[in-house]
């Protein structure tokens, strides 16, 4: 018969193997080709293989030898049925590579311990796939069928196919669905035509297909994938061939599976495998074998990752090597089946989807509601939940619905645990996606001495509250507590155990904040429980419990709102005086008060009225320290709401909201060579001047910067310290702004000292140095202002014309003049004079980045962001227009396809069609703005003459450029005993000498000093670069802040340097004791408006 042919074949070859499927057939079992219960042929008798130590790898070694493809399951226990006769293998231990079972180490044929109980089997995948052509994981894809490999039609060939192959090659998910022979044309058969998967079959022959070797294709059509590049699977020995979220970290490399090694292993190394395998977020990083020991190579031990990184194998690791392991410590990991996911989603916010069937899909919002929200929340150990958001609130997903009418009595552990309808059937769109959003890991403040808002930090995680280490705590990380429990702002970072040790977990470490994060927990952290702290190092907060808010609010100015009893409310303004203010001032850090608002200046509050009449000494350090009627007791209205207005900022705003006084200077260029709008870019922050790293740095960032100095337009983003190196902090990194911010630390950027720059690496500007502006309208139209003598003033319209306008326009970066206006046109009701001017302009202005003042690539300014000009059907005509507009001189060519690097941002206009005679760019034909389908690999560009035109330009460059140069002086002054300082008593009486000097390489100058008090100066011609002013006999009408300039005379004109640093002078009686403490004291308060 054939089966005894076959026997008899099979038996001159005694190492030969086979699955008993091919025998039992005929008997009924339910084994097929490629599953079954594994026999071997020795000495010409067939026998079983015990399940002793049998896993995947050993798996994996009979499915390659069958051609059966990957192994999916290790299976034991006669999981196939009990064998007959002989068992030949025990204790066999395979690495996966090899080329037959019996290759692999064992105890000896025939030597076991075992019954055949203990028979073990396989379930392969099927017919073997491979992917020709590239990569281990990207290429054509071919199957082996009848003894042939063959490759599959690209007809209907898409991502869900793609999908299958990825994974039954272990390959993580797909990235593309490749087709057109994209990896070449292949040979010989083409088996397979018309796949159509849906995503979660196990082997790509189990779906639907027209039938092997039926197809009406060409080999020009070959189907190929893109595949993540995984390389990585988890095995779960109790749980094997189901959907593998949780198990035993396994990865492939040098065409072996190996383990990795627990030592080191955290939250975020999981986080890594959980992503890679597009499980959902990382619950926990199991050790010590937690899913059993693996067998053969450990590949990986000390893996360190940050839990950003793509691939594990991208964490630092000591490298592909033997580690100092053994199996008993193999790594694991235990990811969720449900994440939250979707536009402006948080890791505790977002559109539910759970994982089912090795694929990712939404539930449908039908009865969704806050108990159904608050099972996802707690299996995410999101805390509880704040609602339950319906109708596709976080964006509609794709794909399959895989849950609809989900009841949850709340108490579930699991959202699949309710009730519902059964996986798959529903009768939604995508339209009604559910999504939850919830309270996030749950924070609280607790120890000695502990408040609503100050105490020891505690998190909640997996039924306990733990602490957090102090190290590496700062204010950053303060900031994200307060915030998370709507206490105002961080005043201080405590360390050290500040309010008592605590007891139990320490759930975090090295935590590192940018401030902005929502939770505690999304801050970088070494993972949950990993450290090598004890609770003496247990980190605290103080938070404000106290803030500024209501309409044109500031950080330092706004309506007072306390918070008592978990609710902000606001202070009646009964009896509210200076003394009250100067408390929330000093507690929010904001400097002296300057002003205690009454009547709701910043708008009516609502809700709660905590305290009226509130009476404070002024030198109370809480507000809530300071007499009053007691919580919640007033006769009070929302319109008699209190607030405040502070000098200072904790870091700088916009001029317009904190230039009361000399307040504003929170920005300042300085270095070496550099002027009022160019030099080192320094902000003034944690009451420290700190310099900005130059990753990043480009003209949109210098544009935000001079916009803020009133230092007109960016010219240039010099960076690697081009103005010398500064010192101490460096308070930004990654800078990223449109260029329409108001300030710089409104743009995107790392967060404070959290950088790996150094002083060489820091940021500067070149300004325009242009000082003059346009009020009353828009930014392109409206009265002319210049600034002289650091003040605004406006200009006459006599003899006003179209001519004065075009300068105006061309200064201001706005196109061309279109209209010269007079007699006060753009003038408000609460402006009285009438001498005033505005020219009206294209409002678009254009520029050229990337090499000359008249060649580079072409952007826009619209809508107050800097924007690029797509290359389609860009011509000499367009780049005319854009020279002419520019005073560039004629056009000489028309550059395409980023000729000057690629641009960022706003691509603003496409398919550009100019005759060549409009007066702006903006006048051509295009398809509207922000409209175009190009990349930034498309930008266009443009190379002018120059010409006459240049050199005018050119020349205006140079004049703004040179009337930065001078350098700021400094000012001293000699009291008789000798000393110098910032502020300096002079006895009445006395003589003093004011010295004003400089290192500029303009000499011959002249120094003049500025006094506060008066409209007078004083001035002196500069010898060996300084010059002193002499007052023989001091009186009390010299008191006040002294300055001064220096001021050149050269055949270009006029130039004058910005001020010295202010210094100040006190005229004193000689004073009692007492009197002189008393004086002291008032000029250190005068010394911080200095």
């Amino acid at each position: 018969t054939t089966g005894n042919t076959i026997f008899h074949f099979l038996t001159e070859f005694p190492y030969l193997i086979w699955v008993c499927l091919f025998f039992l057939l005929l008997a009924g079992s339910l084994s097929t080709r490629c599953s079954g219960r594994v026999e071997i042929a020795y000495k010409k008798t067939w026998g079983t293989v015990c399940d002793d130590n049998w896993d995947i790898n050993d798996a994996e070694v009979v499915c390659r030898e069958l051609n059966c493809g990957t192994a999916l399951n290790a299976t034991q226990s006669a999981h196939f049925g009990e064998g007959r006769g002989e068992i030949w293998l025990d204790d066999v231990s395979c690495s996966g590579s090899e080329r037959s079972l019996t290759e692999c180490q064992h105890r000896g044929f025939g030597i076991h311990s075992c019954t055949h109980s203990k028979d073990a089997g396989v379930s392969c995948s099927g017919v073997p796939v491979r992917l020709s052509g590239s990569t281990l994981c990207s290429g054509r894809v071919e199957i082996f069928y009848n003894n042939i490999w063959g490759t599959v039609c690209d007809d209907n060939w898409d991502i869900n196919d793609a999908e299958v192959v990825c994974r039954e090659l272990g390959c993580g998910t797909a990235q593309s669905a490749a087709v057109s022979a994209r990896f070449g044309e292949g040979s010989g058969s083409i088996w397979l035509d018309d796949v159509s998967c849906s995503g979660s079959e196990r082997s790509l022959t189990e779906c639907q297909h027209r039938g092997f070797g039926t197809h009406d294709c060409t080999h020009s059509q070959d189907a190929g994938v893109v595949c993540s590049d995984a390389q990585i699977r988890l095995i779960d020995p109790d749980n094997s061939g189901a959907t593998l979220c949780s198990g035993r970290v396994e990865i492939y490399h040098n065409n072996r599976w190996g383990t990795v090694c627990g030592g080191g292993w955290d939250l975020n190394d999981a986080e890594v495998v959980c992503r890679q395998l597009d499980c959902g977020p990382a619950l926990n990083a199991t050790r010590s074998a937690h899913f059993g020991g693996g067998t053969g190579q450990i590949w990986l031990d000390d893996v360190s990752c940050s839990g950003s990184e793509s691939s594990l194998t991208d964490c630092q690791h000591r490298g592909f090597v033997i580690p100092y392991c053994g199996h008993y410590q193999d790594a694991g990991v235990i990811c969720s089946e449900i994440r939250l996911t979707g536009p402006q989603s948080t890791r505790c916010s977002g559109r539910v989807e759970i994982y089912h069937n090795n694929r990712w899909g939404t539930v449908c919002d039908d009865g969704w509601d806050l108990n159904d929200a608050e099972v996802v929340c707690r299996e995410l150990e999101c805390g509880s939940a704040l609602e339950a958001t319906q109708s596709a609130h976080f964006g509609e997903g794709t794909g399959q619905i895989w849950l609809d009418d989900v009841t949850c009595s709340g108490s579930e552990s699991s959202l699949t645990q309710c009730q519902h309808r059964g996986f798959g059937t529903h009768d939604c769109t995508h339209q009604k996606d559910a999504g939850a959003i919830c309270s996030g890991v749950p924070i609280r403040l607790a120890g000695s001495g502990s408040t609503q808002c100050s105490g020891r930090v505690e998190i909640y995680r997996q039924k306990t509250w733990g602490t957090v280490c102090g190290r590496g705590w700062d204010l950053n990380d303060a900031e994200v507590v307060c915030r998370q429990l709507d206490c105002g702002s961080a005043l201080k970072a405590t360390q050290s155990a500040h309010f008592g040790e605590g007891t139990g977990d320490i759930w975090l470490n090295e935590v590192s904040c940018s401030g902005s994060e929502s939770s505690l927990a999304d801050c970088q952290h070494r993972g949950f429980g990993t450290h090598s702290c004890g609770h003496g190092e247990d980190a605290g907060v103080i938070c404000s419990g106290i803030r500024l808010a209501g309409h044109q609010s500031t950080q330092c100015s706004g309506r007072v709102e306390i918070y008592h009893n978990k609710i902000w409310g606001t202070v009646c303004d009964h009896g509210w005086s200076t003394e009250d203010a100067e408390v929330v001032c000093r507690h929010l850090g904001c400097g002296p008060a300057l002003n205690a608002t009454q009547s709701a200046h910043f708008g009516e509050g609502t809700g709660q009225i905590w305290l009226d009449e509130v009476s404070c000494s002024g030198s109370e350090s809480s507000l809530t320290e300071c007499q009053h009627r007691g919580f919640g007791t007033h006769s009070c209205g929302l319109g008699e709401d209190a607030g405040v207005i502070c000098s200072g900022e904790t870091l700088f705003k916009s001029r317009t909201s904190c230039c009361l006084l000399d307040f504003c200077n929170r920005i300042r260029l300085s270095g070496h060579q550099s002027g009022r709008c160019s030099g080192r870019v320094e902000i003034y922050n944690k009451k420290r001047w700190g310099t900005v790293c130059d990753d990043g740095w480009d003209l949109n960032d210098a544009e935000v910067v001079c916009r803020h100095l009133d230092c007109g337009t960016a010219l240039a983003p010099p960076k690697e310290a081009h103005f010398g190196e500064g010192s101490g902090p460096i308070w930004l990194d990654g800078v990223a702004c449109s260029g329409s911010e108001r300030s710089i630390i409104q743009c995107q950027h790392r967060g404070s000292e959290k950088n790996g720059c150094t002083h060489h690496k820091d940021a500067g500007v070149i300004c325009s140095g242009a000082r003059i502006r346009l009020t009353g309208s828009t930014r392109c139209s409206g009265r002319v202002e210049i600034f002289y003598n650091n003040t605004w003033g406006t200009v006459c319209d006599d003899g006003w014309d179209i001519n004065d306008a075009e300068v105006v326009c061309r200064e201001l970066n706005c196109g061309t003049a279109l209209k010269a206006t007079k007699s006060a046109h753009f003038v408000h009701q609460n402006v009285l004079s009438y001498c005033l001017l505005c020219s009206l302009c294209p409002g678009v202005p254009v520029r050229l980045s990337g090499s000359t003042l008249c060649s580079g690539r072409v952007e826009i300014f619209y809508n107050n962001i800097w924007g690029t000009v797509c290359d389609d059907n860009w011509d000499i005509n367009d780049a005319e227009v854009v020279c002419r507009e520019l005073g560039c001189g004629m056009a000489q060519s028309a550059a395409v396809s980023a000729r000057f690097g690629e641009g960022s941002g706003s691509i603003w206009l496409d398919d550009v069609s100019c005759s060549g005679s409009e007066r702006s760019l903006t006048e051509c034909q295009h398809r509207g703005f922000g409209t175009h389908d190009c990349t930034h690999s498309k930008d266009a560009g443009v190379v002018c003459s120059g010409g006459a035109s240049f050199s005018i330009e050119l020349l205006y460059l140079l004049f703004i450029l040179f009337s930065v140069l001078l350098q700021q002086p400094r000012i001293s002054v000699t009291s008789p005993d000798g000393r110098l300082a910032k502020v300096i008593e002079i006895m009445k009486g006395y003589s003093f000498i004011f010295t004003c000097s400089n290192n500029d390489r303009y000499s011959g100058g002249v120094f003049n000093l500025i006094y506060s008090g008066s409209n007078m100066k004083h001035n002196k011609t500069s010898v060996n670069s300084s010059a002193s002013f002499s007052f023989p006999v001091a009186d009390f009408g010299h008191e006040g802040r002294y300055s001064c300039v220096y001021e050149i005379t050269l055949t270009e004109g006029t130039f004058t340097s910005p001020e010295a640093e202010w210094i100040y002078v006190s005229v004193i009686c000689k004073l009692s004791k007492h009197q002189n403490s008393i004086f002291l004291f008032a000029v250190s308060v005068m010394g911080q408006f200095t």
